[in-house]
């Protein structure tokens, strides 16, 4: 917005043509965002709210009814905190152990003198495309005894293709091969340019990295749920998922007995249902403010040559 006085010393406002693009872009976005954050919010109310206004919609901004026997329910059950733990460890293991090895292969594979290259490659991409399925991959790790393991939740997803490859273009884009020239020249090898230069040069990719495998951890039930025989094993999103299908469950079978009780119980399912998904969702969106700083950098990785 720009200004323009007049003869009588008044300033009058006078719009451009960036302005009005600016105020459209600004008003889209906002909608956008309205529209996206809306339905966190709306569960995050829900959660504290009496069940009966939440269904019949009058609950919209704030709490109404305010409760807590939502989270009460779920926190008093013990298994809730064996779950945290288990999943803390295979999210925090996982990441870890998927961030390096990850970064290892772009590395390797964003060297052009590394040999058979484009072969390893194609090789890479290959896999995304074709599986043997589940009933094999079952089987291949029976026989390789991970079955009901802790060891098998970390490494389980930890190395994936796409990341491989979004890490190999950033290396490619942001780690010249005059610098590697020149520190071959003062002596440094592969193993300390990587650690010493590349992976400082690569905190942008980390970022992007680290918050891909952490939600896919945090959120994993699938195949604990394939693999996993030892309740004590269970990570958060396996418990929360039984307590809840535990509490419909009970609220579908006291249909037939007892209207009142059933309607009681379908209200805490309700109240639980919102607990669940908040308790479960908190703590990993939590970690994004930390990551924003370098996630924007890296996630463009590609868009922009040279």
């Amino acid at each position: 917005m720009h200004t323009q006085k007049t003869v009588t010393g008044k300033k009058k406002l006078r719009f451009t043509q960036d302005t009005v693009f600016d105020i459209i872009v600004a008003a889209i976005l906002s909608i956008i965002i309205l529209i996206m954050a809306y339905p966190i919010y709306f569960v995050l109310m829900a959660s504290f709210s009496d069940p009966s206004y939440v269904n019949n919609g009058s609950m919209l901004l704030w709490p109404k009814g305010f409760t807590l026997l939502g989270y009460q329910k779920v926190f008093e059950d013990s298994r809730i905190w064996t779950g945290y733990g288990n999943t803390l460890i295979y999210t925090i293991g996982g990441t870890a152990l998927g961030t390096f090895f990850t970064m290892m292969a772009g590395y390797a594979l964003s060297r052009r003198d590394l040999p058979f290259r484009n072969l390893l490659m194609a090789y890479f991409v290959f896999t995304m495309y074709f599986g043997g399925g589940l009933i094999p991959f079952y089987m291949v790790i029976k026989k390789l005894q991970l079955t009901n393991t802790r060891t098998l939740m970390i490494i389980l997803g930890a190395v994936g293709v796409y990341n491989i490859i979004i890490t190999r273009s950033f290396m490619e884009n942001n780690i010249p091969e005059e610098l590697r020239d020149a520190a071959r020249v003062d002596g440094c090898g592969n193993g300390r340019f990587f650690f010493k230069i590349a992976l400082p040069l690569s905190k942008a990719i980390m970022a992007v990295l680290v918050l891909y495998l952490a939600v896919s951890y945090w959120d994993s039930y699938f195949n604990p749920m394939i693999f996993l025989t030892d309740r004590s094993k269970y990570p958060l999103a396996l418990y929360l998922r039984e307590i809840l299908l535990t509490a419909a469950t009970g609220a579908a079978n006291s249909m037939t007995t007892d209207a009142e009780a059933a309607r009681k119980l379908q209200t805490m399912v309700q109240v639980i249902k919102y607990g669940v998904i908040v308790v479960s969702t908190l703590p990993i969106l939590c970690v994004y403010p930390f990551l924003q700083k370098y996630f924007v950098k890296g996630v463009m990785i590609g868009s922009i040559k040279g």
